[in-house]
């Protein structure tokens, strides 16, 4: 599973204490993390993490990328809702992506750990067989869609437009 972590600065610590604890579940999964948390993280941890920029240098945006196109299967993000960030709309983009796209998230402590005891249970494998059937459906769907919309197109442009040498 792919797993990515943002903490805001306030919410770090909960976060490096977060990950020392389930170090062993998260070991066989493949990490992510916006730059100062993935960071800390790893100074704290065995853990290996692919870092993106900071959260308010565009790694909130890095990681709704990932969500957009299913590479993600979960996102602990501990906010910090008591302050004020200066880059509130990527948070909130991140956030109404993972919604979008039915990508579990835990935004506090307590919902975290009900996620990773539920991944540690497998109850993730639902995530397997998106992965599995992506490709192939989504490059399938496009050559359908691709193909019908040109035709559907060109018949009505055909039927409800007057040509220009007829008028």
């Amino acid at each position: 599973m792919n797993v990515a972590f943002v903490a805001h600065d306030h919410k770090k610590e909960e976060m490096i204490a977060f990950t020392i604890a389930y170090q062993a579940l998260f070991k066989p999964h493949t990490l992510f993390a916006t730059g100062t948390t993935g960071r800390l993280i790893m100074e704290n941890t065995d853990l290996d993490i692919m870092t993106f920029k900071s959260g308010p240098l565009g790694g909130d945006q890095q990681i709704g990328a990932m969500v957009s196109q299913n590479e993600l299967d979960l996102l602990v993000f501990f906010r910090d809702p008591l302050v004020a960030q200066p880059h509130e709309p990527d948070i909130t983009a991140l956030l109404r992506l993972c919604d979008v796209y039915g990508i579990p998230v835990a935004t506090n402590m307590a919902t975290a750990e009900l996620l990773v005891h539920s991944l540690e249970r497998g109850d993730f494998h639902w995530r397997d067989v998106i992965h599995q059937r992506r490709p192939s459906n989504i490059a399938h769907f496009k050559r359908s869609f691709s193909s019908t919309a040109k035709h559907e197109a060109t018949d009505v442009a055909d039927q409800s437009l007057p040509r220009a040498d007829s008028v």
